[in-house]
C-alpha cells in the first residue's frame, strides 16, 4: 500500500509509490499522455498519466478533471531534471473527490477588483500562495529574532479607552457603558510589560480608521512592537537595523523558490545586512531642498521626499531627530536641541516608505505631565502611563514593525493588499 506523501517532500520517497491529496492546478495531453499539473499548498508537481500503463477507468478520470478539481492521486516518484521541482510522478491511481466546473479564476488577465472579489480563490494561485508562504517566513523569523536576543512575547489589548497617540483616526465601539477603541498601536501597554520583563515585543491586529486609498495603507494590519527597559535611542538603532537584516536573510534562504514565484530580483535583498545608513532630518531637508524638492523645517516627510532619501541609499535608511512639533506625546526631546525628538524611521529602499517607527520614550514624570497639558490628553485617563514614570522609572525605548509594508517590499510588490490574506482597504470589507 501507498504510502501518504506532501508535495513538498517527494524527494524522499523516489522509487516508491504515494498517495498525494491534491488539485488540477492546470493540465494538457499529448495523444496518448495526460500532464496533470498537481498543487497541495506545499508545492507542484507534475503527474503524468500513460494510456497504455493505466487501467482505462484510470484514464477516463484523468480526462474528466478539470481546473481546481480535487483528487487523491497515487503514482511513483521519480527525479526529472527539467521540471522545476526537480521531481515527476508517474500516475498510476486516481480517486477524484470532487470535479469543479465552471472555475471564475481562469489562466486569462483578470482585473484586480475581479480578483479581490474572488480573494478566497486568487489565493490558490502561485504568486499568491508564495507571498502568503514568505509572510509566514518572516513571522518566524521575527518570532526567533525576538526569542533568541532575550524578548518575551506579552499580548496588549485589542479593546482600548484611548488612542495610543492622541489621534482622532480611531474605530469607535460601544464597551457596555463605555466608549472603547479597536487598538492602534500596543506600545503603552508593551512599556509597562517591559517594566516587569525587562524585553518584551507584541505582535497583533491594528487598526485606523483612515480614509486612505493609498497602495502602502490597510486598515487592519500586523504590528510588532518590542520595547526595551534600560536602552537608549542608539542602542535601540542597533536592534532595529540587526532585526530587519535577520529577517531578509531568513527570507533568502529559505524561500528562495517563493521569491522567484513572484518574480522578486533577490541580488536587491542579497545587500540587507546590518549596518544600515543615518541621516537626521536637518540634512535630510537639506538634501530634498538641494534635489528639487520644496519643503520647509518643521514639514513632515510625504511619499515622496521618503522614496527620494530611499533611492539615495541600497538599503533601508534611518531619518532620525524629527522635530517634536508632529511627533508622538511620549517621545524623549534631543538633551541639547528640544525642539527635535530621539526617534527614527527606517524607510525600505525601492519606494516602499517607512517600515519601522521608533524612539526613546520620556522617562522623567514631569515632563510627560506636561506633554500631557501640551497635547489636551486626560490625566485621568492616562494615569496608569504616568504610573510607569512614578514607580521606578528607567530610560527606555522601542519600535513598530508594519509587517505588511516589510512583505510588500521584501516580496517586491505594488500593493500592501496582497500581504494579507484577506485585506481590509477603505471600500472592501469583503469577503
Amino acid at each position: 500500500m501507498a504510502n501518504k506523501s506532501v508535495i513538498k517532500n517527494v524527494n524522499e520517497h523516489v522509487g516508491e509509490s504515494v498517495v498525494i491529496g491534491c488539485w488540477v492546478n492546470n493540465k494538457r495531453s499529448s495523444g496518448k499522455i495526460q500532464f496533470l499539473q498537481l498543487r497541495d499548498g506545499t508545492g507542484y508537481i507534475q503527474g503524468v498519466v500513460v494510456k497504455s500503463e493505466v487501467p482505462e477507468q484510470v484514464w477516463d478520470d484523468a480526462k474528466s478533471l478539470t481546473q481546481e478539481s480535487s483528487l487523491y492521486v497515487t503514482g511513483i516518484i521519480r527525479e526529472e531534471p527539467r521540471s522545476q521541482s526537480g521531481y515527476e510522478m508517474t500516475v498510476t491511481g486516481i480517486e477524484v473527490l470532487h470535479l469543479t466546473e465552471n472555475y471564475p479564476i481562469t489562466p486569462k488577465e483578470h482585473g484586480v477588483d475581479f480578483l479581490m472579489d474572488h480573494r478566497h480563490l486568487w489565493l490558490r494561485s502561485s504568486k499568491q500562495r508564495a507571498v502568503l508562504v514568505i509572510r509566514a517566513e518572516i513571522i518566524r523569523a521575527i518570532q526567533q529574532f525576538f526569542n533568541e536576543n532575550g524578548f518575551t512575547k506579552v499580548d496588549p489589548p485589542i479593546l482600548t479607552p484611548t488612542s495610543a497617540e492622541g489621534t482622532t483616526n480611531l474605530f469607535h465601539t460601544k464597551y457596555f457603558d463605555e466608549d472603547a477603541y479597536l487598538t492602534q498601536s500596543g506600545q503603552l501597554y508593551m512599556e509597562a510589560a517591559a517594566m516587569a520583563l525587562g524585553r518584551v515585543y507584541s505582535f497583533g491586529p491594528t487598526f485606523r480608521a483612515e480614509k486612505s486609498k493609498t497602495r502602502r495603507h490597510l486598515i487592519e494590519f500586523w504590528m510588532i512592537e518590542p520595547e526595551m527597559a534600560f536602552t537608549d535611542h542608539e542602542e535601540s538603532l542597533k536592534v532595529q537595523e540587526n532585526f530587519i537584516s535577520f529577517i531578509v536573510q531568513s527570507v533568502l534562504t529559505n524561500c528562495r523558490a517563493e521569491l522567484e514565484a513572484v518574480g522578486r530580483d533577490v541580488s536587491k535583498l542579497e545587500n540587507i545586512k546590518a549596518p544600515f545608513p543615518r541621516i537626521t532630518y536637518d540634512d535630510a531637508i537639506k538634501f530634498l531642498n538641494d534635489n528639487g524638492h520644496e519643503i520647509a523645517w518643521g514639514d513632515d516627510f510625504g511619499a515622496p521626499h521618503e522614496t527620494a532619501i530611499a533611492e539615495a541609499n541600497d538599503k533601508p535608511v534611518f531619518i532620525t531627530h524629527y522635530p517634536a512639533s508632529f511627533k508622538a506625546f511620549y517621545m524623549k526631546p534631543h538633551p541639547e536641541r528640544p525642539e527635535v525628538v530621539l526617534c527614527a524611521d527606517m524607510i525600505a529602499p525601492e519606494g516602499y516608505g517607512e517600515i519601522i517607527g521608533g524612539s526613546q520614550r520620556i522617562d522623567d514624570p514631569e515632563l510627560l505631565e506636561q506633554r500631557f497639558k501640551e497635547h489636551n490628553l486626560s490625566m485621568d485617563t492616562y494615569k496608569w502611563y504616568m504610573d510607569l514614570r512614578t514607580y521606578g522609572s528607567v530610560p527606555h525605548s522601542g519600535f513598530g514593525l508594519g509587517l505588511e509594508r516589510t512583505v510588500a517590499w521584501i516580496c517586491g510588490l505594488d500593493h500592501v493588499r496582497e500581504t494579507i490574506p484577506f485585506p481590509r482597504t477603505l471600500y472592501r470589507l469583503y469577503p
